[in-house]
């Protein structure tokens, strides 16, 4: 079994986005003790308390403070961006960090109409252009020139590449990866209905690419994990209610985990939330990703964790490198 991470920058209630970023840093520095495989950072615009705003300097600073853990973007939003940039920013990085840099590319829109115009300076791109926006990627980042009418190449010259991952929740985006010839990321944090179809999509419309030989996938979940069962479902409250608010569009920062008063449609959607995480003892999430792994035929995955205090946070890794990764 493999572990990884996936870290969202979440400002908690009190704190500053200095904090945040700082934590992220942290976070890294102690997974990467602890075993982990590869650590994530999000990117999110137009929300005031997901601070990673900018994948590719976060990863910077990152791989800058760690060894050996391999860092990327979970993911980079490409439809509002050039695949030219992109490219070079990533083989910029791979430059600096041999061996160590995942490509993590996401479909999402990046928030509001009009947060997405801000980020593609009035222009109204199309969605449908994200394939064609995928192909060129490769190209640019790994010199496949299919394109030869681009007459350009994307610099630095780089003699290692980096994994090229797309993200989904549908087996739509698993077909694509799969045909691509990329690894493919399922977000069960955001979606975990379709999940096996999805997994079976991507292995079944595998294509060899320049850099990729076969099929390679992780799961990406929210775990909070604590030493008894009454302390992670303390511990999780904030969690819960942060999503609820989220789902409103409301306030981003992470809530202290007092309860509160829910109201019981409030209720009924942190229930269906929980579907999206593993909360408990080290022995029950154990056993839970293990059953995850049967089911979607995976060996890694991806733990978000967004608790509003760090220390629970940490927590949570080293509960789950001792049962897992031991």
């Amino acid at each position: 079994m493999k572990l990884s991470v996936l870290d969202q920058s979440v400002i908690s209630e009190g704190q500053t986005a200095i904090n945040a970023l700082q934590n992220t840093i942290e976070l890294a520095k102690i997974t990467e003790e602890l075993g982990y495989t590869r650590f994530w950072v999000a990117e999110h615009h137009n929300s005031n308390g997901m601070v990673g705003t900018s994948p590719e300097i976060l990863m910077s600073q990152i791989a800058a403070n760690t060894k050996k853990i391999r860092i990327g973007s979970g993911g980079v939003l490409l439809p509002q961006y050039s695949p030219y940039k992109v490219a070079e920013n990533f083989k910029m990085l791979e430059t600096l960090f041999p061996n160590r840099i995942d490509v993590g590319i996401g479909r999402s829109p990046g928030g509001s109409t009009i947060t997405r115009l801000a980020l593609t300076d009035g222009i109204r791109k199309s969605m449908n252009e994200f394939p064609r926006q995928v192909a060129d990627l490769q190209d640019y980042l790994f010199d496949t020139n299919s394109q030869p009418s681009h007459n350009v190449k994307a610099y630095p010259s780089i003699q290692t590449f980096p994994e090229m991952w797309l993200l989904g929740v549908t087996h739509r985006g698993a077909r694509l990866a799969g045909e691509m010839g990329t690894s493919f990321t399922f977000g069960h944090f955001i979606h975990p209905t379709n999940g096996l179809y999805a997994m079976e999509t991507y292995k079944r419309n595998f294509q060899p690419s320049k850099t990729q030989s076969g099929p390679k996938t992780n799961v990406c979940i929210f775990v909070v994990c604590s030493d008894t069962q009454e302390k992670a479902e303390e511990i999780a409250v904030s969690q819960d209610l942060w999503l609820l608010a989220v789902e409103r569009g409301l306030d981003t920062r992470i809530p202290s985990p007092k309860q509160k008063k829910l109201s019981p449609r409030d209720k009924e959607k942190l229930m269906e939330n929980r579907k999206r995480m593993i909360v408990g003892t080290p022995q029950k999430v154990r056993e839970e990703i293990q059953r995850l792994s049967d089911y979607y035929q995976t060996d890694e995955f991806m733990i978000i964790n967004n608790t509003f205090h760090f220390e629970d946070k940490v927590r949570t890794y080293h509960l789950l490198a001792e049962v897992l990764l031991k």
